[in-house]
């Protein structure tokens, strides 16, 4: 692949792995499971359980295996045609996605403020 077709691939692939990492770790259809997790990985005996347990709360650690999972299904590589082209599009991909991830929470922290604001204000009309 082109250099330019491998980035467009990086930054197209890093969506789908940022919106798996942050529905999982954050949105309400998975908050049983992110609950239950959360305990386990509180109050796991086993070191190896509470840090598996807690893969499923963080969207950066999550949002690793996701791009595992991502790169065995599109073989996808950066710069290098063997092994060193996946480890560098795994971390690449885990970087664009945080990086996707940040702007969608300041975004929606700014959309939930500004909906606040908004509250106020017509309650002051009311």
């Amino acid at each position: 692949m082109e250099l330019t077709t491998q980035l467009i691939w990086l930054f197209i692939l890093s969506i789908p792995v940022a919106c798996i990492a942050w529905t999982v770790t954050h949105e309400e259809v998975f908050r049983e499971p992110r609950e239950y997790c959360q305990k386990r990985s509180e109050s796991s005996k086993s070191f190896a359980l509470r840090k598996f347990f807690y893969l499923f709360t963080c969207e950066y650690c999550f949002s690793h295996y996701v791009t595992i999972f991502m790169l065995i299904i599109t073989r996808y590589q950066l710069l290098l045609d063997n092994w060193a082209g996946y480890l560098i599009a795994g971390f690449s991909i885990v970087w664009i996605a945080n990086l996707y991830m940040s702007i969608y929470a300041f975004i929606r922290i700014d959309i939930k403020k500004e909906r606040i604001i908004a509250k106020k204000e017509e309650e002051k009309l009311n």
